[in-house]
């Protein structure tokens, strides 16, 4: 089968497709990539897909700038139909963001079965505006705010897709720490960078115990126009730290890591769950909907993590923090269990079943009833024709 998936700029749209498209590939279909400039510079993703970017306005900005958004959009639904009109896809798989927009338009007048993804525990602005037409809306959380109750009949909940380098984490022992190792801290503020980490974090870590000091080694993710402040920030404190604007080999650094301090992006959350690493996590208070925050609470419910808002997040409370995780290696590898036992490392394959029986006009059967909001799980044994 032929499968296009759209995705907006962002890692958190790019990665969970990515990891989709590669599981598609291995089984035979054909993929087609839509997003965004910024997707497409996102490094180490979609290599050997084919991509295509298309207009897509932000629908904001007062009167003028929604005018200008939906001619983009217009345009790029266009666009789309006439790729959809070569590529003939069986189905399209909308990551969210606005790219998405116009190829899941273009796909519905072209009566062709739509399937969204949702990355986080708020349906996104994109996904409410087209989920009236989508055939399924594949969930990574049993809880997902903004949701229709009408459009509960169609949500499989099968988590967040990570890398398969990610998935196998799980299956693989704790990285070995006692009194007396290294306590490897990972820092990373997502795709975009977070200034509020370089500015926090370093002297947070300066605070702790000479017992846990003296044996950090820190890697943290910056902002370009940040690191070199905070590369001499950690200079200062006599503290061992790697500093990189992007981490293009991510699971080789959650590999290594005994703890993560980063935002609540859906990607970085499937990930921590999926590998089992505890975290201390600190949503971005601007995301649309507050969705780091709902991100963030079942990692914290489960114990796998600490939640602090970013009103809240000072050097003085990381430090205790980190002391109250990381100061115990039992307490560390209870956090790390904790997390991994809502992970959902099976997401892609279970994502990629679900598409292939709808973009091979068979339904899911959904199991199980959403109530307070939450979301079923789906079965793959068997199904009537769409």
């Amino acid at each position: 089968m032929n499968i296009t998936l759209a995705a907006g700029g962002t890692g958190g749209h790019m990665v969970p497709a990515h990891a989709l498209a590669a599981e598609l590939k291995a089984r035979g279909h054909g993929v087609m990539l839509i997003t965004d400039d910024r997707g497409a510079k996102i490094p180490g993703l979609f290599d050997g897909v084919p991509t295509h970017l298309l207009p897509a306005g932000r629908l904001a900005g007062g009167p003028i700038g929604m005018i200008k958004a939906m001619r983009s959009v217009l345009a790029g639904r266009r666009q789309a139909k006439d790729l959809y009109r070569e590529f003939r896809p069986d189905a399209v798989i909308g990551f969210g963001g606005y790219p998405a927009f116009p190829a899941l338009l273009a796909a519905s007048a072209a009566h062709i079965p739509t399937i969204l993804h949702e990355q986080n525990a708020v349906l996104g602005r994109v996904n409410r505006w087209v989920a009236g037409d989508a055939a399924a809306i594949a969930t990574a959380y049993h809880e997902v705010d903004r949701l229709k109750p009408g459009y509960r009949r169609k949500v499989a909940l099968v988590g967040n897709p990570v890398r398969a380098e990610v998935a196998r984490l799980g299956t693989m022992p704790f990285p070995e720490y006692d009194e007396t190792a290294p306590l490897k801290i990972l820092v990373t503020g997502g795709s975009q960078g977070a200034t509020i980490l370089g500015q926090v974090v370093p002297d947070g870590l300066g605070m702790l115990s000479q017992r846990l000091r003296n044996r950090l080694q820190v890697v943290q993710q910056c902002r370009a126009e940040d690191i070199e402040a905070v590369r001499e920030r950690y200079a200062a404190l006599n503290i061992p730290a790697e500093l990189l604007t992007y981490i293009t080999d991510m699971p080789d650094r959650v590999a290594d890591a005994h703890l993560v301090i980063a935002r609540a992006g859906a990607s970085t959350i499937a990930e921590l769950t999926a590998a089992g690493r505890p975290a201390i996590l600190v949503p971005l208070p601007s995301a649309t909907d507050d969705h780091q925050t709902a991100n963030a609470r079942e990692m914290a419910k489960a114990g796998g993590a600490r939640m602090i808002p970013q009103d809240e997040f000072t050097s003085e409370l990381l430090a205790a923090q980190v002391e109250a995780i990381a100061g115990d290696a039992q307490a560390l590898a209870n956090a790390a269990e904790r997390a991994l036992s809502i992970g959902h490392p099976h997401a892609t394959r279970d994502l990629a079943d679900l598409v292939e029986r709808i973009a091979g006009g068979v339904a899911p059967i959904l199991v199980g009833k959403a109530g307070n909001g939450g979301t079923p799980a789906f079965a793959m044994g068997a199904g009537a024709p769409a």
